[in-house]
C-alpha cells in the first residue's frame, strides 16, 4: 500500500460551504453542559447508565441506542478513559476515548470529546474526521460536511497515514487511512443530502488513494450509484470494469457483492434474503444497495418497500440505514 499521497493544489469547489463550517464550531449539546460541571482532572467521566436518546432521525423519530453495553465495550472504554486521565494532552488518548464512547452508542459524549480535542489540537485533522463521522450518525449533516471539509483542507499536501481499527477485522489488517476516511465520510454526507455532484467529487478523491481492494470497492460502490443517479451510464459502467469475484477483500464484502450484483453476477433477491436474515450495518448496507438498484432501474415501488423494511430494523447508526432513511425523507418532502 502506498501511503505518501498528496492532494490537488486547491479545494476551491468547497469554497461555497457556509461560513459557520469552521474548526472552531461549537457543539452546544447536553453532554457539554455535563462536562463543564465535572472535575477538571476527569472531564469525561465513565457513564453509569446506558446511553439515552442521542438525536432525532430524518423522519422525526427518536434515536436511542440499545440499552445493552457489552463487557468488551465497557472494558475498552475503561482502559481508554484511564489512558486519557493519565495523559489528558495526548491527542491519541483523546481520539481513542472518543471512539470508545461512540462504539456502545454514547455519540453525544464522543462529539463533546472531539470538540474539546479540536480546541486542544487545532491542527490535528483526526478530531474533525471523527466528529464529522459522528455528526453523520446523529443526522447533523451540515455539521458533518463542515468538519470533513475542514479536515480535508488540513490534510492537503500531507502524508497519509493508516488509521487503526477500533474493531479489527478477522485478519487484523487495517484497510483505511485518515485521508480516505475523510473523503469517504464527506462523500457520504453529501450523498445523503442528495448533493450528488459534490459527492461525486469527494469519492473520486477517495478512489485516487491507494488503499487496496477494500478501499477500491468502497469508493467504486458509491461512485457507481452516484453516476447512475446523475444519468452518467457510461461512467457508472466504467466503475465496474475492474471488479471481479476473486478480489482479495478483507472486510468490505458487502460493497464487493453489491458491485458484483450491479455486474449481473449476483441475484438481487438472494442478497435481500441474506441481508434481512439478521441485523447489522453490513446487512443494512446490502439491503440499501439492492433497494437503490431497484430504484435506479425504475422499480420505485419495490425499492421503497425495501427502504421501509430497513427502517424496521434496529441498526439506525449504520450507513445503509441512514441512506434508506434519507430516501424516505426526500420522497416525503416532494
Amino acid at each position: 500500500m502506498t501511503l505518501l499521497v498528496r492532494y490537488p493544489p486547491t479545494l476551491d469547489h468547497w469554497d461555497t460551504a457556509p461560513q459557520d463550517r469552521t474548526m472552531k464550531t461549537k457543539t452546544w449539546i447536553p453532554a457539554l453542559a455535563f462536562v463543564a460541571a465535572c472535575m477538571p482532572g476527569d472531564p469525561f467521566p465513565l457513564p453509569d447508565t446506558p446511553p439515552g436518546q442521542q438525536s432525532t432521525s430524518l423522519l422525526g423519530d427518536p434515536l436511542i441506542p440499545s440499552a445493552a453495553v457489552s463487557e468488551t465495550n465497557r472494558a475498552n472504554l475503561e482502559e481508554a478513559h484511564a489512558n486519557f486521565v493519565a495523559a489528558p494532552n495526548d491527542a491519541d488518548a483523546q481520539i481513542w476515548l472518543g471512539r470508545r464512547f461512540a462504539y456502545p452508542g454514547y455519540y453525544r459524549t464522543a462529539i463533546a470529546i472531539y470538540t474539546d480535542g479540536i480546541e486542544r489540537h487545532p491542527q490535528d485533522a483526526r478530531f474533525l474526521r471523527h466528529r464529522g463521522h459522528r455528526y453523520i450518525t446523529v443526522r447533523e449533516l451540515d455539521k458533518a460536511i463542515g468538519d470533513l471539509t475542514a479536515a480535508a483542507r488540513l490534510e492537503q499536501g500531507q502524508e497519509d497515514e493508516i488509521e487503526p481499527d477500533g474493531q479489527p477485522n478477522d485478519r487484523g489488517i487495517p484497510t483505511s487511512t485518515l485521508q480516505s476516511n475523510i473523503w469517504y465520510h464527506l462523500g457520504l454526507a453529501q450523498y445523503l443530502q442528495g448533493d450528488f455532484s459534490r459527492a461525486l467529487s469527494s469519492y473520486k478523491q477517495d478512489l485516487e488513494l491507494d488503499r487496496g481492494p477494500d478501499g477500491d470497492v468502497a469508493a467504486r460502490y458509491w461512485l457507481y450509484m452516484i453516476h447512475r443517479r446523475m444519468g452518467n451510464l457510461a461512467e457508472a459502467e466504467a466503475m465496474l470494469e475492474p471488479i471481479s469475484a476473486d478480489m482479495d477483500i478483507i472486510e468490505n464484502h458487502a460493497y464487493h457483492n453489491l458491485l458484483l450484483m450491479f455486474k449481473g453476477e449476483r441475484r438481487p433477491d438472494d442478497m435481500l434474503e441474506s441481508a434481512f436474515s439478521a441485523d447489522g450495518p453490513s446487512n443494512s448496507a446490502v439491503a440499501y444497495g439492492v433497494g437503490n438498484w431497484l430504484l435506479m432501474n425504475g422499480d420505485e415501488e419495490r425499492a421503497f418497500v425495501v427502504f421501509d423494511r430497513i427502517l424496521e430494523t434496529s441498526g439506525w447508526a449504520g450507513f445503509g440505514y441512514i441512506a434508506a432513511e434519507a430516501e424516505v425523507a426526500r420522497r416525503g418532502s416532494t
